[in-house]
């Protein structure tokens, strides 16, 4: 593995850590500068396509409207392995995620295990996501007990 190779992969590592970080601060407008322009995003729940959507400003309007009925978001992130070739790369990464949404006056606690498959691009020397599937494998949902 050459020293490229691995500066490549950090910066990888660090895209996907900004997208957990940004989110869960919800810093939407920030969160879009890490994908391309014609992105395309695919959200499937228990194997099942729940979500589509491309270009960025049309996820930016869908992550705004998710965002404003959460009140929390945390995120953990896993394993990342990615494959590079050159300016373009494709990585597999896992993530927890957890949301608490206000339902009735009552916090509800949303778990998600998450994979997530990324092709990515260098675009004038910077990562982006080009394409991401999210794969929402766990899913729990239950009141939080404060």
């Amino acid at each position: 593995m050459t020293l490229e190779n691995l500066k490549v992969k950090e910066e990888l590592r660090s895209l996907i850590d900004d997208y957990a970080t940004l989110g869960d601060e919800k810093k939407i407008s920030e969160v879009m500068d890490l994908f391309t322009p014609d992105v395309t995003y695919k959200v499937y729940m228990n194997g099942a396509l729940v979500s589509s959507v491309s270009q960025r400003e049309n996820m930016e309007k869908e992550f705004n409207q998710h965002s404003g009925h959460v009140k929390t978001y945390f995120t953990l992130n896993g394993q990342h392995k990615v494959k590079i070739d050159g300016d373009t790369a494709s990585g597999i990464s896992f993530s927890q995620l957890k949301m608490i949404r206000e339902v009735e006056g009552k916090d509800i606690l949303s778990e998600y295990s998450v994979k997530y498959e990324d092709e990515y691009i260098n675009h004038n020397g910077k990562w982006l996501i080009k394409n991401r599937i999210g794969h929402f494998i766990m899913i729990e949902v239950r009141e939080l007990a404060n």
